[in-house]
């Protein structure tokens, strides 16, 4: 995200989410409740006390281990050039990567203001915690309860001039499964969209869990990689929303399928990338 080293909806439903109108984003001007819908709400759900004094310890033992980790690791990024020309432009960036990346992406783009939607459940409060020690921000949001004011918080955000970002088949799933968010952001925004991978040549997948989460394992090498920024008009139609959720849903695959290939590749082929990455 970011150079240096230095929910789940059918067809159906995507297209009737996305014919919204822009105000959609917009903050509510009723002080009443909101209507629930499919997405993004800021209210915390109610803990019991057991789970609540649990957060603050499982946050820090989780930001100890990335502390840890993390100054070991050896990244290689292409692509990046995209994220230089968007900023240069004036615009901020939508970014969008699988939730199978959390950690090592977290390290990496560390201490540079970016928000990232985060869910409202018990996961979510103490991942809040570990990522604004990191430095990012946080927009408070649950795809299984109600309201898109967690989207406000990001289009608000991007008006100040900081970038964004979903862990976009999260929280729950399903794995591999783009959710509408961003394409909605972009159209409110005028901002791009980009997606990125990566991936690690050592590394643990945790397949019990819904996101085949990874850890790469300390002094692994990883290689990052960047595809071209998506951009939505601001006048796009449900049919044009549906071709973007699309096309960011086939970028998405593919930096994956090249970045966890990656050093199973030949040199000649992991050439060829880069040069596809860099132009």
């Amino acid at each position: 995200m970011i150079a240096r080293a230095p929910e789940d909806v059918p067809g159906i439903a995507r297209v009737q989410l996305m014919s919204q109108p822009n105000t959609i984003l917009e903050p509510a001007k009723q002080p009443e409740p909101e209507p629930l819908n499919l997405h993004y709400d800021t209210r915390l759900p109610q803990l019991p006390w057991t789970r609540r004094i649990q957060i603050p310890f499982i946050a820090a033992a989780v930001y100890s281990v990335i502390r840890t980790l993390g100054p070991t690791l050896r990244y290689e990024v292409h692509g990046w050039q995209h994220a230089e020309k968007v900023h240069a432009s004036g615009k901020r960036i939508i970014w969008a990567f699988w939730h199978r990346i959390i950690l090592p992406i977290v390290w990496w783009h560390r201490n540079q203001g970016v928000v990232v939607m985060n869910t409202t459940a018990f996961d979510g409060q103490w991942t809040r915690k570990v990522i604004e020690w990191l430095g990012f921000g946080t927009a408070q949001g649950s795809s299984s309860r109600g309201g898109l004011r967690g989207l406000a918080v990001m289009a608000k955000r991007l008006e100040e001039g900081m970038d964004c970002a979903f862990t976009i088949d999260g929280p729950r799933g399903p794995r591999y499964v783009a959710k509408p968010g961003p394409v909605m952001l972009a159209r409110k925004s005028g901002c791009p969209i980009l997606v990125f991978h990566i991936g690690v040549d050592r590394g643990k997948t945790f397949v019990k869990t819904w996101d085949h989460f990874l850890f790469p394992m300390p002094f692994a090498r990883a290689v990052i990689l960047f595809a071209p920024p998506i951009y939505v008009s601001a006048d796009a139609t449900a049919e044009v929303m549906e071709a973007k959720h699309a096309e960011m849903q086939r970028e998405l695959e593919r930096v994956r399928d090249i970045a966890e290939g990656w050093f199973l590749l030949s040199p000649d082929a992991r050439e060829k990338h880069r040069a596809e990455f860099n132009r």
